[in-house]
């Protein structure tokens, strides 16, 4: 018999830093689930990617035991690291506070694939484009 999933938790947590304090703590800890063994295995699963955000969807089952898929990080964190500034615009659009190149763009795009609604990597350039330009940060060639 498979063990039913009784709660789906979705966090986003920097890359090797889980800690069963906050946030993690309060959000995994009702649900009675071992929240050192789950910061173990969340920070060896992601310690190379040490520095990034990365959300992760965590499902918890009827016996406390628990699985967790890490996926890839959000587009405005990449976009925001190939820029290399610290936030987006507060105007959206109509104010440019960076730039990246189609090559990053492109490389974000790969990143981001397996996650986005969207087949090829045309369609996902597309989709953290529109994203990157709700930021304030222009596409340049």
């Amino acid at each position: 018999m498979a063990k039913e999933v009784v709660k789906k938790v979705k966090l986003q947590i920097e890359a090797g830093k889980a800690t069963p304090a906050p946030p993690v703590g309060t959000v995994l800890g009702p649900a009675g689930i071992n929240l050192q063994e789950f910061c173990t295995k969340y920070n060896d699963a992601t310690r190379d990617k040490m520095g990034d955000v990365l959300p992760v969807e965590i499902s918890i089952y009827d016996d406390r035991s628990f699985d967790f898929v890490i996926k890839t990080p959000p587009a405005p964190f990449l976009i925001l690291k190939a820029a290399k500034v610290k936030k987006g615009s507060s105007k959206g659009s109509q104010e440019i506070v960076g730039k990246i190149t189609k090559d990053q763009l492109r490389e974000i795009a790969e990143t981001k694939l397996p996650d986005l609604n969207a087949y090829t990597v045309e369609e996902a350039m597309k989709i953290v484009e529109g994203t990157a330009r709700n930021m304030g940060i222009e596409v340049v060639e």
